[in-house]
């Protein structure tokens, strides 16, 4: 029997149809993210406020929202619910889906999870007023759709990283009431609302964060630069001669002076000139008996002997310098290029490079258009003549690969260090900078040339100079722009005496400076060891992910290889290049050797660069093979032997 429908009852199927599939829709359930939930709720303390129901659907929860179709978990909030405690791993982090997470108004504590990059999705991040604690969560700049993360009012420390620039749609950054240190990334982004207030930030604020109010960078009182106070002076000027106040100065009167006062002081000036007088003819008088009473002797002369640069008299020995001009100037070092004083240097325009242990350094403009580096010691410890004699051995020290230092200021209140400006940067910087989407990897080549230039600076100054650097580390390499390497910071060591802890060299301090905290040229060359292995792996010798392993870098790298997995060693940026893994695990064996635990067994630096020129052998035209210890470079150095 044949069927026939109408218009009207086809109408009626097509309704019937879309009713079962609404219904089929509604009765979908985010098991997964139902899951994560459950698993996150069950692991973290909370008020009874939140009660879910298992049995019931996760998009019915207090605090979850879920998409039209209930097919994912879209939004969480559960601000000011009594969370207690860290965030479990393995749980939020499987909300894969999720837009919006707000959790602010809690007592979370411990570090942000790791698995949080999961959430590529999330757009925004409320994490506010907790107990948060760790460095910036490297995790966090890999959700490139962010944009509005607050983590303020929480205890997270460390510096503000630049890959935060990762995050390109950011449109509000909160950080303010924290432990952030460092100096302010400039941060590209086209952020509305920014806050650093209350902080350990240091250093000039980029440009690109100067339309922001004073009151989002108040709070860090090394902050300098638009919208806060100027950078410039960089450290207190001394006063000049001529600045001295005289005992009474003269101030000027808006009223003119009566008659009667005019004469009466006209009286008081010629009387005061009459005694003056009396008293002097009385002086010349006794003095005349005295000489007519005494033996005449025959007249000594005698001739001032001027100071040189660099030197000081048996007087200044004694008084530490003797008058305020001689107080009040640079002394310029062996071979120096530079014609400027004090009075110039204070009025350049300054701006932050980075704050260490041993002091701050800036990046001074002239006014004619020079460039220097000055270099704020604090918490020196030696005589200002044990000061003197180590700036005239570093400053006699020149080759190609060493920062020659050009100028040092001495006085009871500042010690300031003058020296080249490098304009390509740090390998610190190079290396580390930003590990974004928009980064320019370091290759090969030009790694292997920055090692070998720091080794060949690192020989000279153990041999030539007798110097030990004391503290060899990635951001005391600097480069020139064709990727030649120098190292800077050497030999300062002996000015802060032997009762500082070695914490100057974090992450690259030999295991014997722990114990004894005497540097040797033998703590240097793995100091260097530790270097060639940050550049053959990617990690910084105090990255995180090895700080919460307990483990350093040496320790880090033995164990990779000892279970046969030297492939993992590199950074991933080098694995691309190919015909070089010959030539890294050379270098990574040379590295290691460097790093022996027992000092003896380490090799000296002459024997390392020669090693790692030998990696090189097989090229031409790179200038790789020939020592800079030759004397036909003009470098002032010796053969080694």
């Amino acid at each position: 029997m044949a069927v026939v429908f109408d218009s009207g009852s086809g109408s009626l199927v097509l309704w019937f149809i879309s009713l079962l599939l609404l219904g089929a829709k509604v009765k979908s359930e985010p098991t997964q993210d139902r899951r994560a939930l459950l698993a996150f709720i069950n692991q973290t303390p909370h008020a009874n406020r939140v009660q879910w129901n298992s049995s019931g659907s996760a998009c019915d929860w207090f605090g979850v929202l879920c998409d039209a179709n209930r097919s994912y978990v879209s939004t969480l909030r559960l601000p000011g619910v009594g969370l207690v405690g860290p965030i479990p791993s393995n749980t939020l982090g499987r909300l894969s889906q999720l837009r919006v997470l707000s959790l602010r108004s809690n007592r979370l504590s411990g570090e942000i999870p790791s698995d949080f990059s999961n959430l590529t999705l999330l757009r925004s991040l409320y994490l506010q007023n907790n107990e948060l604690s760790g460095e910036f969560p490297l995790s966090l700049t890999r959700l490139t759709r962010l944009t509005r993360l607050d983590l303020s009012s929480n205890n997270l420390t460390g510096p503000i990283p630049f890959s935060v620039n990762n995050l390109t749609h950011l449109t509000a950054l909160l950080l303010q009431d924290n432990g952030f240190s460092g100096t302010l990334p400039s941060i590209a982004a086209g952020l509305d609302k920014f806050n650093v207030s209350n902080n350990d930030l240091n250093g000039s604020i980029p440009e690109t964060l100067a339309k922001f109010p004073a009151s989002a960078f108040a709070g860090n009182s090394d902050l300098c630069g638009k919208p806060l106070p100027p950078c410039n002076p960089f450290f207190p000027p001394a006063p000049s001669p001529s600045e001295i106040p005289t005992p009474n100065p003269v101030k000027k009167k808006s009223k003119k002076l009566s008659t009667i006062a005019i004469v009466l002081i006209a009286v008081g000036s010629a009387v005061v000139a009459f005694l003056l007088l009396v008293f002097l003819l009385l002086c010349l008088k006794k003095r005349h008996r005295q000489r007519t009473s005494k033996t005449p002797k025959p007249p000594v002369t005698t001739r001032a002997v001027p100071v040189e640069a660099g030197t000081s008299s048996s007087k200044d020995d004694i008084t530490g310098g003797s008058t305020e001009a001689e107080r009040n100037r640079l002394v310029f070092l062996e071979g120096g290029i530079f014609s400027f004083d004090l009075e110039d240097l204070l009025r350049a325009s300054a701006e932050v490079l980075g704050k260490g242990s041993v002091g701050t350094s800036y990046k001074a403009v002239l006014e004619e258009g020079t460039t220097v580096v000055v270099k704020r010691l604090k918490d020196v410890v030696v005589t200002k003549r044990e000061f003197e004699m180590q700036m005239e051995l570093l400053g006699k020290i020149k080759h190609e690969n060493v920062v020659p230092l050009r100028a040092y200021y001495y006085s009871k209140d500042e010690k300031l260090l003058v020296s080249d400006f490098m304009p390509a940067g740090s390998l610190s910087a190079l290396l580390h900078g930003s590990r974004g989407s928009g980064r320019t990897p370091l290759e090969w080549d030009n790694r292997f040339r920055i090692a070998l230039g720091a080794a060949r600076g690192l020989r000279h100054l153990h041999l030539s100079g007798k110097v030990v650097h004391g503290n060899i580390k990635a951001s005391n390499v600097l480069l020139r722009p064709d990727q030649d390497a120098a190292v800077t910071d050497y030999g300062i060591n002996k000015l802060f005496g032997t009762s500082t802890p070695p914490n100057r060299v974090a992450g690259y301090r030999a295991p014997e400076v722990v114990e004894t905290r005497k540097l040797t040229f033998k703590s240097d060359v793995y100091s260097f060891g530790v270097l060639l292995l940050e550049i053959l792996t990617g990690k910084a010798p105090n990255q995180a992910s090895l700080s919460e392993e307990g483990i350093d870098l040496p320790r880090w790298v033995q164990s990779v290889v000892r279970e046969e997995w030297t492939a993992e060693v590199f950074d991933a940026e080098l694995v691309r290049y190919h015909n070089v893994e010959e030539e890294m695990v050379q270098l990574l064996q040379i590295a290691m050797v460097c790093v022996s635990t027992v000092p003896d067994h380490r090799p000296a630096m002459q024997e390392v660069v020669r090693k790692m020129e030998e990696l090189n052998r097989g090229e031409t035209d790179d200038g790789l093979r020939q020592s800079s210890d030759d004397p036909s470079k003009g470098s002032g150095a010796h053969t080694p032997p």
